[in-house]
């Protein structure tokens, strides 16, 4: 029996899905709701198979200049059992093809590049793809570990600096308002000019902030009502899953942004999470800061992609370009459509 691909159109319904299959937070509702209010289309759906469901995906789709049509990409996903892998994504592809007409199905699994899934992925007819999104080289944490093993991989002056930012008058807990989220978008911006990264504007934030609720915390450490430093996470039933992070001038004398990021590590697992991922691994120093709470590091498959069109090849070559702006990417991928219409005319039955 092939097979069927069911629309979830549930909220409680979907969240209740990733959960079961242990799924990561950019699989929630919440998450593609914000993704559906900033460019995207939003498209959720249940595998099912003999009245059993055995995989889901929320689906990403990026209109592109014609005749391209449609990038389809799954953050973090798709969800299913390592046996269900191969039919799951073949679903999915047939789905993003006959539905969205996409010009590929992009993957990006939360699954370790050494798993059981990625024989399935590749027998899927899927292919090693560099537009990666979501960095695959990352840390993630054992919380199921006790503090005393947690602490034990971190460097000395880490483990100092955890205990002594703990014993301050500082408070590490969850931002609670709108007010406080401000403070949040005031030291993010403090922070990526000092480091050197782009951020969203600002209301993309704080549509995630409403969206996701209880599903994206943002751990603060306070002084009095001043905001020093922050740790913003996205969770799911078992993954926390940090989005965002930044500290201010005072905050980094203080050394508090080690502090707020042991007091995240402990509200997730306090909140059920068993898994926590530092989201990515650069060769930076904001990396090398989250490299000073393990010995070890974690690779994830990375981007995958299938081929759901003749004009595939077209595609690839111009999407690496496309990625390196916003109005850039337009141009260069306005320029590839442009290249293939004329081909596609002596390709017409009658020329």
């Amino acid at each position: 029996m092939i097979p069927a691909v069911v629309p979830c159109t549930d909220r409680a319904l979907w969240d209740d899905h990733v959960d079961r299959f242990q799924g990561h937070p950019q699989q929630l509702w919440g998450w593609g709701e914000t993704k559906a209010m900033h460019g995207w289309t939003v498209d959720r759906v249940l595998i099912n198979e003999a009245g059993t469901t055995i995989g889901c995906a929320q689906l990403l789709v990026r209109r592109l200049p014609l005749p391209f049509r449609a990038l389809v990409y799954i953050p973090r996903g798709p969800m299913c059992a390592p046996e269900k892998a191969q039919a799951v994504l073949n679903r999915l592809a047939e789905h993003a093809s006959v539905r969205h007409r996409g010009v590929a199905l992009s993957i990006e699994p939360d699954w370790d590049q050494d798993s059981v899934f990625a024989g399935a992925v590749a027998a899927a007819g899927f292919r090693p793809s560099a537009n990666t999104v979501l960095i695959p080289r990352t840390l993630i944490l054992d919380l199921t570990r006790s503090d005393d093993e947690l602490m034990a991989d971190m460097s000395k002056s880490t483990r100092a600096n955890i205990r002594k930012a703990m014993r301050s008058d500082v408070e590490f807990r969850k931002v609670k308002n709108d007010a406080e989220l401000e403070q949040v978008l005031s030291i993010y911006h403090e922070t990526a000019e000092r480091a050197g990264f782009g951020i969203h504007e600002d209301q993309y934030y704080r549509d995630i902030f409403r969206n996701m609720g209880d599903g994206s915390p943002i751990i603060g450490a306070f002084d009095g009502e001043q905001l020093l430093a922050f740790v913003w996470l996205a969770r799911s039933g078992s993954t926390a899953f940090e989005l965002y992070g930044g500290v201010s001038a005072e905050g980094q004398k203080q050394r508090v942004n080690y502090g707020v990021k042991w007091a995240a590590l402990q509200a997730m697992r306090e909140d059920g999470c068993r898994r926590y991922d530092f989201n990515g691994l650069l060769n930076d120093g904001i990396s090398d800061f989250k490299k000073q709470f393990a010995k070890h590091e974690n690779m994830l498959m990375g981007t995958w992609e299938k081929p759901l069109s003749p004009l595939y090849p077209a595609y690839a070559q111009a999407m690496p370009l496309a990625r390196r702006g916003l109005q850039t990417g337009r141009r260069v991928l306005k320029a590839a459509a442009g290249r293939v219409r004329p081909l596609l005319q002596r390709l017409r039955p009658g020329n």
